[in-house]
């Protein structure tokens, strides 16, 4: 019997696979062809319960929690996150890492059995679980061993010393194109939001952004996701008109993703919205082909991570296992990325929090990442502009962000 997942837990995986598509294209299984052998011996899943290579003597074991069971789609993305995991190893063929593969059923009951398992069979770092709750019951578990933990999942609430969140943080994104509207001029900023508890924690970000840009918030409306939506493009409407000059409302933040957009842009026609005088700003829900279709979106900007890392590594995963990934799966390579360029110093020093959380951070698919010592983490994020072929790529990831200079970042040449 599969086992229902609450709405929260299923939001965060959703709001991070959108970009992508739906979480059905990993229906395929990893069958045998000439591009898989091409790949090395890549592991097949019936490996998962003993290990991801052979077990030598000298090895660095890390634990991989990861759903394997449970709904059809959440077991589906648990399987893509091992087989990432598992293309992270054999792309790093030195590396001394041996993954501890371990079914955590996609709840937090499952997750904690799960990291006990891979603590007590010599894990010294846990990567996953996926959902933020589920880390939440890890964590206790983890520190009692005194064993770091990054999870899979973007909720921020759940990330605290020595337990990180790995997942692109909403926070991020806010702070990045806030950041390049304010530089490009925009003073006076709007922003509609659907009303759930995620939106609120992206509102205070959104605030504390602009503030930090040296802007000004005009107006925060809320919207119901089912017909709620035209007294709030009311309201933003009014507030439009009646500003001027100084005061003139110049930006106009709507997060969205393909499941919305089609309504938000509709709204931004009915409240006469010049897009050429009011630049709108999105989130990396947006990054997806069919945004152009929305015209009234075209020459928007949202942050998100530059495609062509991504774009490297879907083509390489799909090449080993004859479909496309979610895109979450980058998570879990650039995870195993991590423990693996940590795994030659001492034990007990290798993932201690000096050096999971140093200055230069890591190179991961999507570029540069930084773990913090509160479990947050920093990405280098680009700007992408819709246009009428797509998104596109206006700005890079920046050279540094908050904590000082991170490493540059690696595109596709960098993954061979």
């Amino acid at each position: 019997m599969h086992r229902r997942f609450d709405r929260r837990q299923l939001l965060h995986v959703l709001m991070a696979t959108t970009a992508v598509g739906a979480v059905s294209v990993l229906g395929g299984c990893a069958a045998g062809s000439g591009d898989l052998v091409a790949t090395g011996a890549l592991p097949s899943p019936d490996s998962a319960e003993k290990g991801s290579r052979p077990t030598r003597t000298d090895s660095v074991k890390v634990g991989l929690l990861v759903p394997l069971s449970g709904s059809a789609q959440v077991a589906a993305i648990g399987k893509a996150l091992q087989q990432a995991a598992e293309m992270a190893l054999f792309e790093r063929p030195n590396a001394n890492l041996q993954l501890i593969v371990r079914d955590d059923k996609g709840t937090p009951e499952g997750a904690k059995t799960a990291a006990e398992e891979a603590i007590k069979d010599g894990a010294e770092l846990i990567l996953g679980p996926l959902f933020g709750r589920s880390l939440q019951a890890v964590a206790p578990i983890a520190k009692a061993a005194n064993v770091a933990a990054i999870g899979f999942s973007n909720d921020a609430t759940v990330a605290a010393p020595g337990t990180y969140v790995l997942g692109f943080l909403q926070e991020t994104e806010v702070d990045r194109v806030v950041d390049l509207a304010a530089k490009h001029d925009r003073k006076v900023f709007a922003a509609l939001l659907p009303d759930d508890a995620g939106s609120k924690l992206v509102g205070l970000a959104f605030r504390a952004a602009v503030e930090r840009a040296g802007g000004r918030v005009a107006l925060v409306e809320t919207y119901q996701n089912d017909n709620g939506i035209l007294e709030p493009g009311r309201k933003l409407r009014d507030a439009m008109a009646s500003s001027e000059g100084a005061n003139a409302i110049d930006a106009l933040f709507v997060p969205g993703g393909s499941e919305s957009l089609q309504q938000l842009s509709f709204l931004v026609g009915q409240a006469k919205i010049d897009t050429q005088k009011v630049k709108l700003l999105g989130s990396s829900g947006w990054d997806y082909p069919g945004v152009a279709r929305e015209s009234r979106l075209i020459g928007g900007w949202f942050a998100a991570p530059d495609p062509r890392g991504w774009h490297d590594f879907s083509t390489k995963f799909a090449k080993a296992y004859n479909v496309m990934p979610p895109r979450l799966a980058s998570l879990a390579f650039d995870a195993v990325d991590i423990a693996s360029a940590l795994s030659g110093q001492p034990k007990g020093q290798r993932y201690a929090q000096a050096n999971l959380t140093r200055a230069s951070g890591f190179i991961g698919v999507d570029g540069p990442v930084r773990l913090l010592t509160n479990g947050r983490n920093e990405r280098g994020l680009a700007v992408l502009e819709v246009q009428k072929s797509g998104p596109v790529v206006i700005e890079g990831p920046p050279s540094a962000v908050a904590g000082g200079p991170m490493a540059a970042p690696r595109f596709a040449a960098g993954l061979n």
